[in-house]
């Protein structure tokens, strides 16, 4: 047998990706085979040549995140968590894309997959969630790291779409992300030019480039991310460069790529390619393996993540345990902070109150309550979408998250409701005890029920503080009380 060359071999890695896809979704007959076909070359890119990440203990606490944002795609995902070793994934796990009681559901849940960091249904969440990994990894970074020891230091990638990028919730988020100079957000755009609807020109021409530009983003694009490799990794080398500012590189694809007939069009974004078009397509990529099968050489190509993954995960180790044997204290405190336990004998902070108490408003007792468990619960964070002083929730004990300032803990969102309910989710699925807290007016949550929704699905476990809840208070009227 021939021996393969290193960019056959690479083309071999990318069609393995495309056709888990194609097969499994034609297997299903529901799905999206066009965002995987089309993102392929990237994720390969992004996965096999930078992401650090231990596929047999996917919780590591330094790994790097990923997510899918455009969650309809999911595919993708799987893909990569089955080719790189996950042991969540098997094979049969692929051919049972999209059926009940699967652990490959029709877009990915962090609470079915283990190796899924977020639940990315709605669009737009994905990228808001990442904003809020980054602010977690840049927050624990400054409260833990020491000059001769970074124990907190990982990268949050991102694939989106243009139905992200669509999204108001994006655009919230991404701003905020741009004020705060998050340079471990690197957001990868799958600028493909097609929606449900067809043609993007039909509804969507602005210059995202210079919009994220205006956000305070780096910006990079890479012209043909179809088969240009090299370029995909010049752009992520030049993206982890630039460390004050998030990243976001257009990577102009083609939805469908390899289907003859349906390649750059709305008919392969959300259904399966038939099987006359999947015959096509083998053909014209020259794919001869059957359904669901992966060559040898690029399944061990892929699975060569499980041995770089122990190797990240003990060089971590050993990096931790010379800052525990020198920093005690502040490892104690970090491991606790994992482990979810809060601190010992925090509920004696409660206030407590007897019948003779004056009444108060609500609102100020949760001040009271907020500011007595800040002071005592140090990996609680949040804060208000620009609400702070009617909602009472700033800590007194803490300043302003703001850049160069990671270390404090009151994140100021901006008039951002729903911005504001998918970062804190973010913060919250970090995977590093962090408990966070957003606020607004009880009227406003309409703005962010998407959010919240994903929240109570997700598991998250944030805390949202609504105020203004009564038609009794202050004159404002209906639209805010």
């Amino acid at each position: 047998m021939a021996v393969a060359t290193k960019k056959s071999l690479e083309e071999l890695c990318i069609n393995s990706i495309r056709f888990l896809a194609i097969d499994a979704v034609e297997k299903a007959k529901s799905g999206h085979p066009g965002l995987p076909m089309g993102a392929a070359p990237m994720t390969f890119v992004l996965w096999d040549r930078f992401m650090r990440f231990n596929p047999k203990n996917p919780k590591w606490f330094n790994r790097d995140r990923f997510v899918l944002s455009a969650g309809h795609g999911c595919m993708l995902q799987y893909a990569m968590l089955h080719l790189t070793g996950y042991d969540s994934v098997p094979l049969e796990e692929i051919k049972q894309f999209r059926q009940w009681g699967s652990k490959t559901p029709g877009h990915p849940e962090n609470f079915e997959t283990e190796g899924v960091e977020v639940t990315t249904g709605p669009l737009g969440q994905g990228i808001a969630n990442a904003v809020g990994l980054a602010i977690a990894e840049a927050h624990l970074a400054a409260k833990f790291n020491k000059p001769d020891a970074k124990i907190v230091d990982h990268y949050t990638y991102v694939i989106l779409g243009d139905g992200c990028n669509m999204e108001g919730v994006s655009g919230e988020a991404c701003s905020l992300a741009g004020h705060l100079g998050l340079g471990k957000l690197i957001a990868l755009y799958d600028d493909n030019h097609i929606s449900i609807d067809g043609d993007t020109s039909i509804s969507f021409t602005e210059d995202v480039g210079k919009r994220f530009e205006a956000y305070g983003w780096h910006v990079l694009e890479v012209k043909d991310g179809n088969n240009d490799l090299a370029a995909i990794q010049e752009a992520i080398e030049a993206a982890k460069a630039v460390t004050d500012k998030p990243s976001m590189i257009k990577v102009r694809t083609t939805i469908g790529y390899g289907s003859p007939n349906k390649a750059n069009t709305a008919g392969v974004h959300g259904a399966a390619l038939g099987k006359d078009e999947v015959k096509f397509t083998r053909e014209n990529l020259g794919w001869e393996y059957e359904p669901f099968v992966v060559p040898d050489e690029a399944l061990n190509h892929m699975r060569k993540a499980v041995e770089r993954g122990a190797s990240y995960e003990a060089e971590w180790n050993a990096t931790f345990a010379q800052y525990k044997a020198k920093y005690a204290a502040e490892a104690a405190e970090f491991e606790r902070q994992l482990s979810g336990k809060l601190p010992e004998g925090w509920e004696k902070a409660l206030p407590t109150y007897t019948p003779a108490d004056k009444g108060v408003a609500s609102r100020k007792h949760s001040e009271i309550t907020l500011n007595a468990l800040a002071a005592v619960i140090p990996e609680l964070i949040g804060g208000s979408a620009d609400l702070t002083h009617s909602n009472l929730t700033l800590m007194k004990v803490s300043g302003d998250f703001q850049k160069g300032q990671y270390h404090n803990r009151n994140l100021r969102f901006g008039v951002r409701e729903h911005g504001m309910g998918a970062i804190c989710n973010g913060i919250a699925l970090h995977g590093s005890g962090l408990i966070p807290y957003g606020a607004t007016f009880l009227v406003f949550a309409d703005y962010m029920r998407p959010a919240i929704r994903i929240s109570a699905l997700a598991e998250a476990g944030a805390i949202w503080v609504m105020t203004h809840d009564s038609i009794a208070l202050g004159e404002d009227g209906p639209t805010h009380q």
